[in-house]
Formats: C-alpha cells, structure tokens, sequence
C-alpha cells in the first residue's frame, strides 16, 4: 500500500540507532504508525518534533506489516513556542490526546482541521479558554459531547449569576464561558475550573470506560497553569 499525504507528527519514540517509530495524524488517513528510516541524521531530526505538520509518502508491502514513511517538513508549529514552557506543554498533551483518542487508519477530517485550528489559537492572548472548548469539541468529534447547559441550575449570589451543576452528591459551580460561550474576561480562576470540569469529564466519562490511563502530560499542563 502507498500513499501520500499531509500530517502532523503525534508521537515518535526510538525503534534502533537510526531509525523511530512514528504515528502522524493524516488528513485522509487519519492516524497512521509507521517507521521513518535514518531519523537520526541532522536533515531530519532537527524538525522531527511533535505538532510538526509534514508531507508524508507511505509505503507497505502488505497490510499486516508495519509501513515505512519519507517525510519533509510542510510547516513548522512547535519550535515557535520552545521558549513559553505552558504552550508548549499544552501541545505535547493535544497530540497525546488525539493519539489516545482516535482510531488507526480511520479518517476523521473534523479532528484533522482541529489540529490546524489549535495552532492557530496559541498565538491569542485567550488561548487558554479557547484550548478549553478545543478539547471539548476534540471529544464531541469522537462521540462524546456534553453541553453544561443542560447540567446545571442557576443561582444569584452577590448580585452576580451563577451556574451550579444539578448532582446531589457534588454541586459544582461550573464557570460562566462554559454555559456562554461569548463570555469576555475569563479570570485565572474560571479557566482553573474550566479545566478541571473537562478533565473530570474526559476522565470518567471517556477514559475509565475504555480502560485508558488518565494522561500525565494534562496533569502537568494544568499545574503549569496554576
């Protein structure tokens, strides 16, 4: 099987002295493994970087063994945040969630054009709420969308209004910009909550059912955060 294709690189991780196992995820391809043969030599591994978007040849003898990539760089995203240590921890989490989250060989153009949305929003000075409702609509692009509004009860409390999720066991305030998305002036600890909402969510709703660890590099983006 060969194929060409444009991806972002979502993992790699050493297979031998020269080469790495990689999975990208394809715009008509969706996530794809394979092995990127003379990895370590300096024309390929100075932007072999997850969040990298590359021009992708593919080639397998056979469905049931494993294919080999030639790869060249089509636009470069991740060394522009080397230097901003939460940016760039939010994108070694985005692409492990989308490696966690999605289906080999199985084309899903919605999360695809997400990924070209994410770098895209880094640069914003609100990119953090808007990571927020990007993790969200990653999840509803897999089956799982949620919308608060239906969760949650309203409340006046000095003078201002308030959102209370409905469970008798845990009444959580869930954050304004999560039930109006046209919310200005997020406060750090509305994002805080926000992101802790959604976690929760992700967790028990989409990890623990499919028997999928809950990801370290969210915890660490989120400590980062606070």
């Amino acid at each position: 099987m060969n194929w060409q294709d444009k991806g972002y690189l979502i993992s790699h991780n050493k297979y031998n002295e020269n080469s790495s196992i990689a999975e990208f995820y394809t715009e008509n391809y969706g996530k794809t493994s394979g092995i990127i043969f003379g990895s370590s030599s300096k024309k390929i591994k100075n932007y072999l970087l997850i969040g990298n978007k590359f021009h992708i040849n593919y080639n397998s003898k056979n469905e049931t063994r494993v294919g080999n990539f030639k790869i060249e760089i089509e636009k470069i995203n991740t060394p522009y945040f080397m230097d901003n240590e939460k940016k760039l921890s939010c994108i070694i989490y985005a692409m492990n969630l989308i490696k966690l989250l999605t289906v080999e060989n199985q084309k899903n153009k919605n999360i695809y054009d997400q990924l070209i949305d994410f770098f895209k929003f880094l640069t914003d000075d609100i990119w953090i709420k808007k990571f927020i409702y990007w993790e969200l609509e990653i999840l509803k692009n897999i089956g799982y969308d949620i919308n608060f509004e239906d969760y949650v009860s309203t409340k006046i409390i000095n003078g201002s209004e308030v959102y209370i999720s409905n469970s008798s066991f845990n009444k959580k305030i869930v954050p304004n910009f999560l039930i109006k998305k046209n919310s200005l002036n997020v406060k750090k600890d509305e994002l805080l909550l926000g992101l802790n909402l959604v976690g929760d969510y992700l967790d028990k709703t989409v990890l623990k059912p499919n028997n999928i660890n809950f990801p370290i590099s969210r915890k660490k983006f989120v400590n980062l955060v606070i």
